[in-house]
């Protein structure tokens, strides 16, 4: 295939698709911070003494963001040969509703707070620090997971079980008068006292009822390294699958997945090997020269 002709679009592209290039971090950077910058204020706004003294500031720092928000998408779109593609993928889709909110707010007020999906925007900062370099490790605690769900569904029964019968019975021997009003909320505070959050809404206080909250809570103890033995009884079984096998740098370069910031010009597919020239998807050539 024939390289792409390097002209402004492929360089707007390079700058904010890609990582890889100082001018990709700076503007991967700078997003991040407005990003950052915006939730700060929505949070700051949320507070009414402050939004009362500051008000107006907030506002039109607010705009600003939006207004850079806005040139962004836009520019997101006619860098891309297939402007469509990106609008309704994940992050084209996420990019729009984290710009709107402003603009919907001038007709709707009340919409302002939807702002705060632009958290969600923070998922590219896994594009600078190549974090999906370590998805290989990742993804054996995944299968582990996977591979013990029936287990652990079975212990989460077993468990849903025994706070229903220990929460009847608490509904029995506590009574309204001491707060156990009827048996969901028996069973609640069950919950609470098994998982040792202990909010403390809700206490026994006859002896009796003093005395089964104490068996509930040493319960609680050993309930919680159940689903963690299962889980790392799975994944040393499938880490030792490998071991006496492979040499350990053949075991390493299974564990890793080879992923860089790469996003290709035409079809938008991520996730190429270190050192790839071409889309693995496309064919089309990922690196530009000048």
């Amino acid at each position: 295939m024939k390289p792409t002709k390097h002209n402004w679009r492929t360089k707007l592209h390079e700058v904010i698709y890609e990582a890889d290039t100082p001018s990709g971090k700076a503007f991967d950077l700078i997003l991040l911070v407005a990003i950052l910058a915006s939730i700060v204020l929505v949070m700051l706004e949320s507070i009414k003494s402050f939004d009362a003294k500051y008000h107006r500031f907030l506002d039109i720092a607010e705009w600003v963001i939006t207004i850079l928000f806005s040139i962004e998408y836009v520019a997101r779109i006619i860098s891309v040969n297939k402007p469509f593609k990106y609008i309704f993928s994940f992050y084209g889709v996420i990019d729009l509703l984290s710009t709107i909110p402003k603009y919907i707010s001038i007709l709707l007020p009340g919409t302002h707070s939807l702002v705060a999906l632009r958290a969600l925007r923070l998922l590219r900062v896994f594009r600078i620090l190549k974090l999906a370099r370590y998805l290989g490790a990742s993804n054996q605690l995944a299968t582990a997971i996977k591979a013990s769900r029936a287990k652990i569904a079975v212990f989460l029964f077993a468990v849903l079980i025994a706070a229903t019968i220990f929460g009847t019975i608490m509904y029995l021997v506590e009574g309204e008068e001491n707060g156990f009003t009827n048996i969901p909320k028996s069973v609640y505070w069950c919950i609470v006292t098994l998982t040792t959050v202990g909010f403390g809404d809700i206490a026994p206080v006859t002896p009796l009822g003093q005395f089964i909250a104490t068996v509930i809570m040493i319960l609680g103890y050993g309930i919680i390294a159940v689903p963690t033995g299962i889980v790392s009884a799975e994944y040393t079984k499938a880490s030792g699958k490998h071991k006496g096998k492979l040499s350990d740098e053949e075991i390493e370069q299974l564990e890793s997945v080879h992923l860089n910031t790469q996003c290709c010009v035409n079809c938008l597919t991520e996730q190429h090997q270190d050192g790839a020239e071409f889309c693995y998807k496309c064919g089309c050539r990922l690196h530009h020269d000048s």
